[in-house]
């Protein structure tokens, strides 16, 4: 009976073990969240977005995005080869950056304008070096089909984090509770993903081979070349407006800010991201066979719609009064920013997930140039009204979701194959 229950396509079965397990992990910090938001002040959540917003624009490029290639290769030993060679660049990159730190530490904690912030950009390159390793590890899980330890990583990442912050929270004032979760979370999530190398893979050493990794280095050489910039660019749309809102307005703005990123990302965090993981690995194998990811994307393109449709009308009716409810009457002004957000994070929801064509048909020079027009329409729109946040929301909403829809258009015409 339970067999005949079960997921046939193999597609559904991946996505649906990602999404249990990140469904878990992103519940738990939901669950302790009202309390998070009566321990922890506004600026307190201000100050933690500004570092995770530094964290996560340098950790997006600190492997060169030579992980994106680990999928890639047919031979085993190529993949293993790509994941040293980015290993040794994120070991490079995090060692240079706790030199720039250490060296301009003063410098950057007058630009940022937050002398709380001093202490903690010492933790910066820890938490980036943690955050691309397990990336990395994520990428050759999912090439390993490792799906449920990928799902179980995310949930201990996730017990890890509350356990500090409630921890801390209650014996500390500030941001502290805050960052040292995030600290220690990203340490322990990748001890689940590294034992499959240990313990599953177990011709992973005598496979790396300096001669392989310097021909792998070259044969992938425009993900660093190309894809750097792009996902730097990227990164810094979504994360750039969580450096310049707590300098341009305040940081008490930020952390009603980052609530509502909190709230409106759940649905990428939960299903966009396991539906894109589980995309991009078949993908690759449908373009192998026919030469095409036509069906595929279609397929799954119409499943994020449906679901994202009723899940952000749902949240745009609602957010009010689950606002008032759970987080407390303090933080109702996050309400208000949902609500202009929901349109772009409706259809950035769908977008991001089926983003992965370009890497399927490796269009590195078209994802950068995409990429780079986004992040200029970001900083024009944030430039132009310094004086006004809410104008900049709308202004930010409504011309990111133009660019979204574009993209989609041309995901699409990706899939096809038929591009020279």
């Amino acid at each position: 009976m339970l067999n005949k229950l079960k997921p046939k396509s193999e597609f559904t079965r991946n996505v649906l073990t990602l999404m249990t397990g990140t469904t878990i992990a992103q519940a738990i910090p939901i669950a302790i969240s009202p309390i998070l938001t009566r321990i922890y002040t506004p600026e307190d959540f201000g100050v933690l977005a500004l570092f995770m917003g530094l964290v996560m624009i340098l950790s997006s490029i600190i492997s060169g995005r030579y992980e994106l290639a680990i999928l890639l290769p047919e031979k085993e030993e190529d993949a293993i080869n790509i994941f040293v060679l980015a290993f040794l660049i994120i070991s490079t990159i995090s060692f240079i950056l706790f030199l720039i730190i250490f060296i301009f530490n003063d410098f950057f904690t007058e630009l940022l304008n937050n002398q709380e912030i001093k202490y903690w950009l010492y933790f910066i390159p820890i938490v980036t070096f943690f955050i691309g390793l397990f990336n990395l590890l994520t990428y050759y899980n999912t090439r390993l089909k490792n799906y449920k330890d990928i799902a179980n990583a995310s949930i201990i990442k996730a017990l890890v984090l509350v356990s500090i912050q409630l921890f801390v929270g209650f014996f500390k004032d500030g941001v502290a509770g805050l960052i040292n979760g995030q600290i220690f979370s990203q340490m322990f999530a990748n001890l689940k993903l590294f034992k499959n190398i240990f313990l599953n893979q177990k011709n992973f050493f005598s496979s790396i081979d300096i001669q392989n990794i310097k021909k792998v280095a070259i044969r992938y050489k425009d993900f660093p070349k190309f894809s750097i910039w792009s996902v730097l660019l990227n990164t810094s749309v979504q994360n750039l407006v969580n450096i310049l809102i707590p300098i341009l307005f305040s940081y008490a703005t930020m952390g009603f800010y980052a609530l509502g990123q909190r709230v409106l990302g759940l649905p990428s965090t939960i299903l966009g991201k396991s539906v894109g993981q589980v995309f991009f690995q078949q993908s690759v194998q449908e373009k192998k066979k026919t030469g095409s990811t036509r069906k595929i994307f279609l397929s799954t393109f119409k499943k994020l719609f449906f679901i994202s449709f009723i899940v952000f009308t749902i949240i745009f009716f609602t957010i009010t009064d689950i606002v008032n409810f759970v987080f407390g009457q303090d933080w109702i002004e996050s309400a208000k920013i949902i609500q202009i957000l929901i349109p772009l994070f409706f259809i950035r929801f769908i977008s991001s997930s089926l983003s992965t064509t370009m890497i399927v048909y490796e269009k590195q020079k078209m994802e950068l140039l995409i990429n780079l027009i986004l992040f200029t329409t970001t900083i024009m729109i944030l430039l132009l009204n310094q004086k006004n946040f809410f104008n900049f929301l709308e202004l930010y909403s409504f011309f990111m979701s133009i660019n979204y829809l574009i993209l989609l258009g041309y995901f699409y015409s990706l899939s096809k194959g038929k591009q020279k």
